[in-house]
Order: structure tokens, then C-alpha cells, then sequence
């Protein structure tokens, strides 16, 4: 029969037989693509189809089940493994994703030689002389690590069954195609099927299996939202190209938390772990200059200290310009309305840049006060002490709320060489340990950071 043509949306799955600017189920804008299929191919797909949990097909009494015991395998990353939760868990399946060239292969690549165990490498996007290449300059011992450039998913499980590695490498899902499934490799059915077929072996052979997977221009994972939903852990590889650091984050993962983070620096032996990024992000923070805040914030367990950078100045346009960097943009203008309605800074007057150095996102509400004082620093034009370090959320009604692990961040801060801290008054009833030197101011709303601020540069 004639190959028929459907339109797919990329987000939620929804198929239409001709091309909509928006999706009529999930509401979003230019998600729809085309996909093409032969009709009398579908019923024997679906029959081909692995169940990835058949064994758990019987209902079971909750008294009845049984506690599994997860093995970790350490990845020989530090910093990989702290995102993972101590390292990949035997059986599952983690998606990891990132800008073209922002260090996916090289940290994998690094990952083969660091292994006591079996890998199995498959590349669709490079040949053997190109992955020969990165793993001379990447220096990869190559015992017990075989490479393979095959783009076929029956062929990548069959020669799985024959050398019985303990984790596979698939460079990327994009690139593997299912002969049984009419589409083009890369489409969302393609993505779909081979992803169930590479589940269902890590799931009945407790392999460990690593994909790769493209990003679009929004940022998200290329392909089906479903893929996402099917893998145990999701990771993002942060950065920018131009810059020699690099951040993973998870964003989905079954076994562990998805608060923690990876710094690395890439150089020319590959991607180096950063064991202490506060160091990493307040090396060339400036002297004397106005602006410039430092914060503490929590990433998962780990206390990481940043600074934020403003810039204030005057504009002769009637709508001022706000850019915001590695801060919401609707917190930014929240905060920016507080200012001006509690202390009757003119914002509106000005144009407002705001950026984290380093590349560094802050989510946290904490950021607030540092924010606060980084704007306020920038248009009064008088410096922040280098000792000084503020953290706290700041409410509507200019008041300064609490944060959580506050004595990891004080800790943190002290160790650092931030001898003045400022947190929220309320903070004050924990039993918090005071480091010998260290001065704790509270602050009880937005005058009070005023008054502290003009307090440090009388």
C-alpha cells in the first residue's frame, strides 16, 4: 500500500493529518512535524512491541513486595556522581542531553576508561577513525572498552548478546532507527521504538545504558516529551561553548535527588571535575567596583557561593530596558517593583542589567536580598564591601523571610573569607553555630538592608 504522511506534535504526541500552527492538546505553538508510515506495517509493529515490566504483569499485596537492592556503580567522576546519587544504578536507563559540542562524548568517552567493567560504545554519528582520534587525546586505556558505529538497534542488541557488556553507550538516540518502523531515523516514532527496545533489555539483562540525546533550539530534549517519562534519569549538560566550564544537572532521576549538580572545566585533556565551584565563581570577582554581591546558595547538599552583578543606569526611553541573566526575569521585576514602592528608588527611570557570573542559574528565593543590594549598590554607585555576603527572600511587603541550612551557608561563607554575613532576623531563633570572627547581621525588611549597606560604606 501507498505510504500515508501524519503530522505529530513533538510535545504531547498528538497526530493530525494536516499541518496546525498549534497543537489543539497540549497548547503549544510549532510543535507539529511530519511523519511518514506504511499503513500495513502498523499492526505488526505493535505485536513486536517488548513489554519493558511483564514480569510485575500479577497483581501483588504491598505487604508481599519485596525492598530491591540497587547496586551503584561508581562512574570514576566525582562530580557525575554526586548528580546521579552515587553513581549509575545497575538496570537503568539515563538520558543525557546538551548543546551540539558542549562536552557529551568527551565526558562518556572518559567514563569508558575510568570503568573496572565491560562497555560497549555505539557511535551513529562518528566512525572508528574520528572516535580513535578524541580517545588518543583523551588518553582511553581501551581495555575492556569496544567500540562500535552502527546506527541499526536490532544490530546494536545482538552484538549486546554476544560481548555481554555492563553498560552501553548509545551516541545518539536520535540516530538509531528500528527497520521494523517506516519512518526516518531522528522522527518521534523512530525515537520511540528504539528507546523501548533498548529499556527492555537494560530491564531484563540489568544493563546499565547511557543515551545521548539532542536539544532543539528552545533547549528542551529533541524528539517525544514521552522519552523523558520512559528513562530512570534525566540530565542536562549546562554551558556555553566559548566558556571552559560546564555544569550537569539533573532534572529527572528515580535513585537519587534532582537538586544536585556536576561542575566540570574543560580543557585540553578533556572535562576536569571542579570540586569547589565557589572558588571557580568568585575568582575574578572585582575590586571596589559598585554592583557586586555575593550569595550563598544551596544546590541540593552542597552549599555553592555566587556573585550577582547589576547595572543601573539612566534612560531617556519611556519603557526601560530589563535583561535579566541567570535570574527569573519575573523575579527581577518583582523585586525591582519593592524597591521602588518600599523605598522609593526610582527603577523605572533606568535601565536594568542583571547577570550571574559564570553562567550559574539561581532558583532559590534566598537570592533575593543579594539582588536587592546589588541593584541598590549600582545606582547609588558605591561599592559592597568584598566581606560582606546577604542572603534571604524578600516578600511583597518588603519584609525578609527565612531560608533553610542556614549553618552549611554560614560555614561555607566563613570558610570563603566572608567575615560579615547578613540574614533574615528571623533566622536568628535557630541554633545556629557562629564561626570565632564571624559578624551576623539580621534583617528584618528592606530599610534594614538599606541602613546596613550605608552602614558599610560611611
Amino acid at each position: 500500500m501507498k505510504e500515508k504522511k501524519v503530522y505529530v506534535c513533538e510535545a504531547c504526541d498528538y497526530q493530525s493529518p494536516k499541518w496546525m500552527g498549534q497543537c489543539p492538546s497540549c497548547k503549544k505553538w510549532n510543535t507539529f512535524v511530519e511523519e511518514t508510515y506504511a499503513p500495513q506495517a502498523v499492526p505488526e509493529v505493535k505485536n513486536q512491541r517488548t513489554s519493558v515490566i511483564s514480569d510485575m504483569s500479577d497483581p501483588v499485596e504491598f505487604s508481599k513486595l519485596e525492598m530491591p537492592k540497587y547496586m551503584r556503580t561508581k562512574t570514576g567522576t566525582s562530580e557525575l556522581d554526586r548528580v546521579l546519587g552515587g553513581g549509575i544504578v545497575n538496570g537503568s536507563v539515563v538520558l543525557l542531553a546538551g548543546e551540539p559540542g558542549i562536552g557529551k562524548s568527551t565526558l562518556l568517552m572518559q567514563i569508558c576508561s575510568q570503568l573496572d567493567k565491560r562497555v560497549l560504545y555505539v557511535s551513529g554519528e562518528e566512525s572508528k577513525g574520528q572516535l580513535k582520534l578524541r580517545g588518543e587525546r583523551l588518553e582511553i586505556k581501551g581495555e575492556d572498552v569496544f567500540f562500535l558505529t552502527e546506527t541499526n538497534v536490532d544490530s546494536v542488541l545482538t552484538h549486546a548478546d554476544k560481548l555481554a557488556p555492563e553498560l552501553i553507550i548509545i551516541d545518539s538516540i536520535q540516530t538509531m532507527f528500528d527497520p521494523a518502523c517506516a519512518s526516518i531515523p531522528g522522527s518521534i516514532n523512530q525515537v520511540k521504538e528504539c528507546a523501548v527496545k533498548l529499556i527492555a533489555k537494560a530491564k531484563s539483562k540489568g544493563i546499565s545504558i547511557i543515551l545521548v540525546g539532542h536539544v532543539n533550539k528552545e533547549g528542551a530534549v529533541a524528539g517525544p516529551k514521552i522519552l523523558e517519562h520512559m528513562v530512570d534519569a534525566v540530565l542536562y549538560f549546562e554551558g556555553e561553548r566559548i566558556q571552559s566550564y560546564r555544569i550537569i544537572r539533573a532534572i529527572k532521576n528515580r535513585f537519587g535527588s534532582t537538586n544536585e549538580i556536576g561542575v566540570f572545566e574543560m580543557t585540553d585533556k578533556g572535562l576536569c571535575e571542579v570540586p569547589n565551584p565557589s572558588e571557580m565563581l568568585l575568582s575574578g570577582r572585582p575590586f571596589g567596583v559598585s554592583g557586586s554581591c555575593a550569595v550563598c546558595v544551596m544546590e541540593g547538599s552542597r552549599p555553592i557561593i555566587a556573585e550577582v552583578q547589576a547595572l543601573v543606569t539612566p534612560t531617556t526611553f519611556p519603557a526601560p530596558r530589563r535583561t535579566s541573566n541567570g535570574v527569573d526575569y519575573n523575579r527581577l521585576c518583582l523585586l525591582l517593583a519593592v524597591l521602588e514602592k518600599r523605598l522609593g528608588l526610582k527603577f523605572s527611570q533606568c535601565d536594568i542589567y542583571l547577570n550571574v557570573v559564570s553562567g550559574l542559574r539561581l532558583d532559590e528565593p534566598s537570592v533575593d536580598l543579594s539582588i536587592a543590594l546589588a541593584l541598590i549598590s549600582s545606582m547609588k554607585d558605591i561599592p559592597i564591601p568584598q566581606n560582606v555576603l546577604a542572603m534571604g527572600e524578600i516578600g511583597l511587603a518588603g519584609e525578609v523571610r527565612t531560608i533553610g541550612n542556614l549553618q552549611k551557608r554560614i560555614n561555607e561563607s566563613y570558610r570563603l573569607g566572608f567575615d560579615t554575613i547578613a540574614i533574615p532576623e528571623k533566622s536568628m531563633d535557630e541554633k545556629i553555630k557562629i564561626p570565632e570572627g564571624v559578624s551576623i547581621i539580621p534583617i528584618e525588611a528592606v530599610y534594614d538592608a538599606l541602613s546596613l549597606f550605608k552602614q558599610k560604606n560611611d
